[in-house]
């Protein structure tokens, strides 16, 4: 018997905005029927224009791949009070938190993005971060961003905004 989630009924409509892991924020411009080795399937036709890309999910695999709404404004709010909290820096080897990150990031999951965020966040007094940490950094920040413009409908820099007043309140 298979476990039975709040998402497993979820259906996206042409117009919505989603989060698909490995991508980030994406919106669904169409849901189309294709014939992949002779069976018809039904596939939602995900734009992301960040990327310029698009990517087909069939519809029957979506939750299962991690495709799921923007997240609500609880999580949000959650979201935004977990950069203000203070940063988990595990005392392991940094390929080893560097794989974690990029788990969190890849996850799609805003909670877990947010906690990288705040982890590899550096105010200004402290050293200069190594490249793939500034990378990870700034992948989860414009992942997170991203996300936040789409809830609030605002526009990306807005986005970078919220998330800089938020991770500079936390210093004062």
């Amino acid at each position: 018997m298979t476990k039975k989630t709040a998402n497993d009924n979820v259906k996206f409509k042409k117009g919505d905005h989603i989060v698909y892991p490995a991508h980030g924020v994406g919106r669904v411009i169409g849901v189309e029927k294709e014939s992949v080795a002779g069976f018809d399937i039904e596939v939602y036709v995900v734009s992301f224009e960040q990327d310029k890309m698009t990517l087909r999910v069939p519809t029957a695999k979506a939750v299962a791949s991690g495709m799921r709404p923007l997240a609500s404004d609880t999580v949000l709010k959650d979201a935004l009070k977990t950069l203000t909290g203070k940063a988990k820096v595990k005392r392991t080897m940094w390929s080893r938190r560097a794989q974690e990150y990029e788990a969190k990031i890849n996850s799609g999951d805003l909670i877990s993005i947010a906690e990288v965020v705040r982890d590899l966040y550096r105010h200004e007094d402290q050293p200069e971060p190594s490249y793939s940490e500034r990378q990870l950094y700034e992948s989860a920040l414009d992942r997170m961003a991203r996300e936040v413009a789409a809830v609030e409908k605002v526009d990306r820099d807005k986005a970078m905004e919220i998330l800089s007043e938020t991770l500079q309140s936390k210093a004062a």
